[in-house]
Order: structure tokens, then sequence, then C-alpha cells
């Protein structure tokens, strides 16, 4: 299996800031995104990333969101074994994310 990064949210914000090309992936709920999702973060609750990898490019930097950083892993464990190789899990998840929230 391939190396899974964990990203700080520092880190994370960073490279927003930094206009870094990676897609954010939010694997939360509808009922939490409408909490408040991190801009430019893509939706896709964990249970449609197996009907959705298709049409993600695998050759793409990807960080994976949910609340605390469990459903991200699992989301990020799924895709490195369908072959993406630039993963990171967002560490701490939406509970430690102080940043920007888009609605």
């Amino acid at each position: 299996m391939n190396q899974i990064n964990v990203m700080t949210v520092g880190e994370l914000e960073k490279a927003l800031d930094e206009n870094r090309d990676l897609v954010v992936i939010d694997v939360r709920e509808n009922e939490e995104v409408a909490q408040g999702m991190i801009p430019t973060a893509k939706h896709i609750p964990l249970g449609q990333i197996p009907e959705e990898v298709d049409h993600l490019d695998s050759s793409k930097e990807y960080v994976m969101v949910c609340r605390s950083g469990k459903r991200s892993m699992n989301a990020s464990e799924y895709l490195s074994a369908k072959g993406f190789h630039k993963l990171n899990n967002l560490e701490g998840g939406m509970l430690d994310w102080k940043g920007e929230l888009v609605f």
C-alpha cells in the first residue's frame, strides 16, 4: 500500500495560501458540511467514494478531510488501494480547522 501522509491544519492553510495544486475532498455527511467547509473543498461523502473514484485524477495530490480524521483516513486507504499515490489525511480534521469556512 502507498504511504498516506498526515497533513496538519497549518500545513494545509499554508498550501492553500500558496495556491498549491491540490484537491481537498471533504468526506463528511451533508448535514456536517452544512456547518461549513474548507474553501475549494469538493464534497464527496465517504459512502460515495467508491462510485466517484473513476472521476478523480490519480496524478493529482489530494487532502482528505472529515470531522476528526478517522473517516478521511478510511477514504485515503481506499484511494491508496486504487492506485492513488499523493494522499494526505488532515490531522484533527474539521475539529482543528480554524481557517475560513464556506457554506
